[in-house]
């Protein structure tokens, strides 16, 4: 019986920890997934936990990983045999879900980046925002919890609005400012939601054009799952003359991690086959 090669990834991000498992081969397969709020806790021991608990799921063992690849923050996992940076995962993460990809926006926690790439999912080039702006989904988390939603409320709460509000600042002090004068002008919830998401947009349409971004572009992490997100974004392209065609997917947080286990699979392929010759 041939041998399953099985792979695992994992994105430790500064919030969330995800993880997935993949039997890896010419057509790669997705197996399971996983993702844990750090919240307080170690985020070594969170992902330690989170690796055991997978592998006890499917009966495994260590040694059965062929690869276990980290990116985020890697040096935060234990007994991985590699490591791959963001970039290069998130754009193979993005061409397993759309083959035809050729650009990727990881919309994540601390930045957004904006990443052209080759058919073959390598990284051509990419421009991104700094840890500071306003634009980012840390920045989003930060506004929902002042305004008393949870993260996952924000997207439907900005699909409500009826006349959005802008903020004015690109740093993040100074956006969440504005928003507390907003509050205090009696602007609704869904209006400063909405507008939010639509300074994001238009940073990223920005980031698009600054790129010389080709179609489709694919957007991925977690605020790619925002539907309120998505809306500001079609809305701001419209109103732009950028023709990009945007895709997410319903595991685009998942991006990262599988990106890692795929390329680690790739990598183990290489090393076997540089093995076997040298035998």
């Amino acid at each position: 019986m041939e041998q399953k090669n099985y792979t695992m990834g994992i994105d430790v991000g500064s919030n969330f920890i995800k993880l997935v498992l993949m039997e890896y081969g010419a057509t790669p397969k997705f197996l399971d997934k996983q993702t844990e709020k750090i919240r307080k806790r170690n985020p070594t021991q969170v992902a330690d936990e989170m690796i055991q608990g997978m592998l006890k799921k499917f009966n495994l063992q260590y040694e059965d990983i062929v690869y276990l690849a980290s990116t985020g923050e890697g040096d935060l996992v234990k007994r991985k045999r590699g490591h791959f940076y963001g970039m290069t995962t998130h754009a193979r993460g993005a061409n397993y879900f759309f083959p035809d990809a050729m650009t990727v926006v990881d919309m994540g926690a601390l930045f957004v980046r904006a990443i052209r790439i080759s058919t073959d999912a390598r990284v051509l080039d990419y421009k991104m925002t700094g840890q500071c702006a306003s634009g980012t989904g840390q920045f989003v988390e930060n506004i929902s919890r002042y305004l008393g939603l949870s993260i996952e409320e924000v997207g439907e709460v900005s699909l409500k609005a009826d006349n959005p509000e802008i903020s004015s600042g690109i740093c993040a002090v100074l956006a969440e400012t504005d928003v507390i004068n907003m509050v205090s002008r009696g602007i609704t919830t869904p209006n400063i939601i909405k507008g939010i998401h639509l300074s994001i947009a238009n940073r990223v349409i920005k980031l698009l054009s600054s790129l010389r971004a080709e179609s489709p572009i694919i957007l991925t992490g977690g605020m790619a799952l925002n539907t309120g997100m998505m809306q500001a974004l079609e809305e701001q392209l419209k109103d732009s003359d950028k023709k990009f065609i945007v895709k997410t997917h319903p595991d685009a947080a998942y991006a990262g991690a599988i990106g890692a286990a795929l390329w680690g699979g790739f990598r183990h392929e290489k090393l076997a086959a540089k093995e076997k010759m040298m035998a």
